[in-house]
């Protein structure tokens, strides 16, 4: 006798069948929320490999899914696209653009970034940087990728814990910050050229110092790092050189400081008996904040060019002591408005209790110095009502002021000449006419005694060939004109 199933029974299986088919094809719902952000292992990957010929290099990082549903990536893409030195792989989908991926709740999926550098293509920047976007619900959200991209020396948030030489064999690059720690000093030398990202700060520390050693010749550059025509004369690239609190003994000679937001911070007096900072032929320009900023400190400064800022040019703050000499303090800032006089002497400040603390001016001599620009007035005293010292002389300068001069305070100067400067806009501050009111205004005491033989000028021209010294830090010479500038003087 054959065993048949019942009929009851057959209909009991298949619609046990269904249910289990149907509970296995049942997903959980994506989360639609706009709030909703993925989580990252890192927010940056960074390749610290010095590539010296073409190369390549690999890594990973994850994204999470900390919702308790599912979700959709709308999009993961490359920022420049097919341009980039950059290809990813996202959970094993290669490509510059993948849309529409999927993560389980609280599920995780790996994303693996690999670079390929050459470092001898004329085009290759110093940092080759780049970013993974990814749009989820509308959420835009990004990884950053960084990559060291020519053969050059990297500095990334680091220390010198001992005495240290920045040669001229290769780019020096800092991103974040480089610290001179306490007691070393960092030496660099003729031809360096110092490039910082965005941002970066090179910091000299307590009982630190800094020696920049560059020559007429071959000057020592500090810039930004993007290299492209474009960012030539870009302000804002990157911080500051900041000589902290306590440095000492810093020395600058023939360097060129350009297209950053403070040229050189240079902070309260250390325990020499030496200035903070003795800084000499050297041009700072392009700043979009201030060209030297000095508080309650001691400068001494030979034979600089102070340009273009967004702010103001020097900035002499908290009081403290300041000798400049044939130094041109020239601001004719023209990409935005700007509020501030190229130069600006005080001696308080407000503390957290908004109560006022004085600081002692006790020098601002101005030998032989330019202070000039666009506006009526480029020279402002801040002194707190008339209170505390404030000593302040200019002797034999040229100056652009609706102040009223007298003979103890402003010897020999002279405003409102009109100077006859090659190029304002391009940060070119020679005197390019014989009618230049700069031209023998100087005085030849005020040559004698200082740090450096100012008998010559920025350039290496003689200040004692003829009757006086010009005024600032060029002396003029016809003949290093263009004809175009010299066709004035006919």
């Amino acid at each position: 006798m054959k065993n048949r199933l019942s009929p009851f029974y057959v209909i009991f299986i298949l619609l046990l069948i269904i249910i289990i088919s149907s509970a296995c094809n049942k997903e959980e719902p994506i989360d639609p929320s706009p709030e909703l952000k993925l989580s990252f292992s890192t927010d940056t990957v960074f390749f610290d490999t010095v590539f010296t010929t073409v190369g390549s290099a690999s890594k990973i990082f994850m994204i999470y899914n900390p919702s308790r549903k599912r979700l959709n990536i709308s999009s993961i893409s490359l920022g420049k696209g097919a341009a980039s030195p950059y290809r990813i792989n996202v959970d094993g989908i290669s490509g510059t653009s993948i849309s529409d991926l999927e993560i389980a709740a609280g599920d995780s999926i790996f994303v693996i970034v690999k670079v390929t550098i050459d470092p001898n293509q004329v085009n290759t920047p110093l940092i080759a940087s780049d970013s993974i976007v990814f749009n989820t619900n509308g959420n835009h959200q990004d990884v950053k990728l960084v990559a060291w991209g020519q053969d050059a020396h990297f500095y990334r948030n680091a220390i010198l814990a001992s005495d240290y030489v920045f040669e001229a064999d290769k780019p020096h690059v800092i991103y974040g910050y480089l610290i001179v720690d306490s007691l070393y000093t960092l030496n660099i030398s003729a031809g360096a050229q110092i490039h910082l990202h965005s941002s970066a700060i090179l910091l000299v520390y307590r009982d630190a110092s800094l020696k920049v050693n560059g020559t007429a010749d071959n000057p020592v550059v500090f810039q930004g790092d993007r290299l492209e025509d474009f960012y030539r004369d870009i302000p804002g690239q990157w911080g500051r050189i900041w000589l902290y609190a306590g440095s000492v003994n810093n020395e600058i000679d023939y360097a060129i400081i350009k297209n950053g937001e403070v040229g050189i911070q240079a902070d309260t007096t250390g325990n020499s008996t030496h200035p903070t900072l003795r800084i000499s032929n050297t041009r700072i320009f392009n700043m979009s904040h201030t060209g030297i900023l000095g508080q309650g400190t001691s400068i001494e400064a030979a034979n600089c060019v102070i340009g273009n800022c967004g702010v103001r040019s020097v900035a002499l703050m908290l009081g403290g002591k300041y000798d400049f000499r044939h130094c041109t303090i020239g601001n004719y800032w023209y990409r935005s408005f700007r509020r501030e006089s190229a130069l600006v002497l005080n001696n308080y400040y407000f503390d957290n209790t908004m109560t006022v603390q004085l600081r002692a001016l006790e020098k601002a001599y101005f030998g032989n110095c330019v202070v000039y620009g666009d506006k009526d007035e480029e020279l402002t005293f801040d002194r707190y009502q008339d209170e505390g010292t404030f000593n302040y002389r200019f002797d034999h300068c040229v100056l652009r002021t609706r102040m009223t001069f007298d003979e103890a305070n402003f010897p020999g100067s002279v405003k409102n000449e009109t100077l006859w400067f090659r190029d304002t806009k391009a940060n070119l501050f020679q005197p390019d006419s014989l009618i230049s009111g700069l031209i023998n205004r100087g005085s030849m005491d005020v040559l004698n005694g200082f740090f450096i033989d100012m008998s010559v000028d920025i350039d290496l021209s003689s200040r004692i060939a003829d009757e006086a010294p010009d005024a600032g830090a060029y002396e003029f010479r016809e003949t290093a004109l263009p004809e175009k500038f010299r066709s004035r003087l006919k």
